[in-house]
């Protein structure tokens, strides 16, 4: 018999009263139980209950993906005015009753039945205090309602103090669920924003480079069937009315053919479009970034350099001037910077949601470190990289690095099969994608030869 099992129940049930009246404690606990946990705990004892219902911060993060009652039931969700999130709002309604949901600061829907109407109350509804809100694999969503809805919340006229939304997870796939350790099954261990917390004991082999900082190249693959990020160009703008007032788990493509690029006007364009370059004048002033990219094969760099965390930008192109709706340099990084999933743990602080791992919160000590230890990226949109990026090895050659397999080249010099050969990456294969591959002996190196050398024509070590 162990010691704990030769104590009494009554001494074993206050000591751990008495530990979690310790609110450090309590708060570093609460996040790893769902919210369902967290209740039952509530109703174990009056001082239970006291302890959970005095303490506001227990509940600032809610997680209802994996709550049963939260599930969209075809039968059950018909009843009533809202047929897809009626089951959600009469949730909203039991924590309202119980002084609960204005202290939630940190939502998480992901996977849901969410309609464009409920994230305009939580929006606009002042009985919410949502700061960051996760959206991610709803169904069930209008998107041209929910772009409209942001906008309206962001525009200029909008009240002092609004909108209190600051973080918006929409873009990215939701977080890999735990495995239900529950017997009942009515709740998991842990929720799945706080999938960090138990993704830190296994290998490291199981868990997914951080987005942009870490992993390179698309960071938005096809999802259940459904059209890609590229094809969202509505979400440009969007972003584009949000800047420095709601910040999303993607950010604006920085390449020098879009508005708000550092490098706009310093890339000759017309050059690229002689070239033959399918990134032509058809691309939008603006667009959302769906690849992270490092440095340029060429280069090192980009024509509108680096994204580093920390770093202040004194250059940096606002598409709109408006007014910040959070003091001090915060609103700078507000649009700049993507949110990191999963949504933070132990925080609802914006700059916890955006921070990379390894990284200091304080941005400013950021700009101490050498450019081993920054964490960086480039943004770019899949326009802006089209056959100019190797899908294999996820290198790329920028504008000013590549033109294009038809500069310098004189009409007649050379027919349009041997220019195809110049090309630095080919499509060899549908599912593949666009692969580069080493320079062979052959009329097409000949004449690669004799392109003028201010030109340089990089190579890829993929084969195709």
């Amino acid at each position: 018999m162990t010691h704990s099992a030769s104590l009494s129940t009554e001494i074993r049930h206050n000591a751990l009263l008495q530990l979690l009246a310790n609110s450090l404690v309590l708060n570093h606990t609460t996040p790893y139980l769902s919210s369902y946990d967290v209740l039952n705990l509530a109703a174990t004892s009056r001082t239970f209950r006291y302890i959970v219902y005095s303490t506001p911060h227990i509940f600032s993060r809610l997680d209802l993906t994996t709550v049963r009652k939260a599930q969209y039931i075809e039968e059950k969700s018909s009843r009533g005015g809202d047929v897809y999130s009626g089951h959600l709002r009469r949730i909203f309604s039991s924590l309202r009753c119980l002084d609960i949901l204005r202290h939630v600061q940190v939502l998480c829907l992901d996977g849901l039945s969410v309609t464009s109407e409920l994230v305009h109350e939580i929006l606009t509804d002042p009985t919410y205090s949502v700061k960051i809100l996760s959206i991610r694999d709803v169904v069930n969503m209008n998107e041209g309602k929910l772009r409209a809805a942001l906008q309206y919340a962001c525009r200029p006229s909008r009240p002092e103090g609004t909108p209190r939304l600051k973080g918006l997870y929409v873009f990215g796939p939701k977080d890999s669920v735990r495995p239900d350790l529950s017997s009942s099954g009515a709740s998991t261990p842990t929720s799945t924003c706080s999938s960090t917390s138990w993704a830190a004991g296994t290998g490291a082999a199981d868990q997914e480079p951080e987005a942009w900082y870490t992993k390179r190249g698309a960071q938005f693959p096809v999802l259940n069937g459904s059209r890609t990020i590229s094809e969202w160009a509505s979400w440009a703008s969007t972003l584009i009315a949000c800047y420095s007032n709601i910040a999303f788990d993607a950010v604006l493509c920085t390449g020098p053919r879009h508005l708000n690029s550092r490098a706009w006007g310093t890339v000759n364009i017309e050059a690229l479009n002689a070239a033959k370059n399918p990134a032509s004048a058809d691309v939008p002033i603006h667009a959302v970034a769906t690849h992270s990219l490092g440095g340029c094969a060429g280069c090192g760099s980009a024509p509108e350099g680096w994204t580093i965390w920390g770093e202040e930008p004194p250059t940096e192109r606002d598409p709109h001037e408006r007014r910040a709706s959070e003091g001090g340099t915060m609103t700078t990084d507000i649009g700049r910077f993507p949110l990191l999933a999963p949504p933070p743990l132990h925080s609802v602080s914006l700059k916890s949601a955006m921070c990379p791992t390894g990284q200091s919160v304080y941005t400013r000590l950021s700009q101490f470190r050498s450019k081993d230890e920054q964490a960086r990226f480039i943004p770019r949109c899949y326009d802006c990289i089209r056959d100019r990026y190797c899908t294999g090895c996820n290198k790329w050659w920028c504008e000013t690095c590549y033109v294009g397999p038809w500069a310098s080249v004189h009409d007649g010099e050379a027919s349009q099969a041997k220019m195809t050969d110049l090309a630095r990456v080919t499509k060899s294969c549908w599912e593949c994608g666009m692969n580069g591959a080493p320079l062979e002996a052959g009329p097409a190196s000949d004449i690669l030869s004799s392109i003028d050398s201010a030109v340089p024509q990089p190579s890829c070590n993929m084969t195709a």
